[in-house]
């Protein structure tokens, strides 16, 4: 992965946080095969994952085919540069690889670690619970570092939550699963969706598609919502 900083331990980092995509796995999805993307946040203080995807197989998708380029395994990547950790929920293709940050911050919605901890066929909850995995829940929105907050979008889960990534006149934010394909953030239907589109973002990365999302013109002249 490019590196807009020195690794850890070493000089200046970057003074504007930027958003970085990197594909980790592909799934079968309804004959398609569908990215699996998690996304790093370099910001002055800190170097934020969010999501981590999976780093092995399991028998319980073993129907969803899925091809792994687990972050451990990708040249470039240096998994002990990352600070924080920030699930966007905890569906199995979201938190696979939350034990390879085992003693460190990972953030994640209160009501979705409850969810994910207690109810069945939710997750694969070993993963969830991977051994030295530090949660730090969260309830509601939280400021992450300055010009990145959390805020709970609930719709796909109960706990869904998006990064808001404060970058030039308007934010950029990361969706997670909030919205899965570009349809659902032009025509919002859940409550998480019409909270991002309230936002006015520059662009949505989302976890299944290549490209971010972005406002049409149309509706950055009509100020639709």
């Amino acid at each position: 992965m490019g590196d807009s900083r020195t690794e850890k331990g070493g000089g200046p980092r970057s003074e504007v946080a930027t958003v970085t995509p990197v594909l980790v796995a592909e799934l079968l999805a309804e004959g398609e095969r569908m990215p699996v993307y998690v996304h790093v946040i370099e910001h002055p203080d800190a170097r934020v994952l969010v999501d981590t995807g999976m780093t092995q197989l399991h028998p319980a998708v073993d129907d969803m085919d899925p091809r792994l380029i687990p972050l451990s395994e990708q040249a470039g990547f240096d998994l002990d540069a990352i600070d924080i950790v920030v699930n966007t929920h905890l569906h199995f293709d979201h938190c696979g690889g939350n034990h390879l940050f085992a003693g460190r911050p990972v953030y994640v919605q209160r009501v979705e670690l409850d969810d994910a901890r207690t109810q069945p066929d939710y997750t694969i909850r070993e993963w969830v619970e991977s051994p030295g995995v530090q949660y730090v829940p969260v309830d509601g929105t939280l400021e992450l570092l300055p010009g990145i907050r959390l805020v709970s979008t609930p719709g796909h889960t109960r706990g869904s939550q998006v990064v808001v990534v404060e970058s030039g006149d308007r934010p950029v934010v990361i969706a997670g699963d909030t919205a899965v394909f570009f349809d659902e953030l032009d025509n919002p239907r859940t409550e998480g969706q019409r909270l991002i589109r309230a936002l006015a973002p520059e662009e949505v990365w989302l976890s299944h598609e290549h490209e971010p999302w972005r406002p049409s013109r149309t509706t950055m002249l009509d100020g639709t919502s």
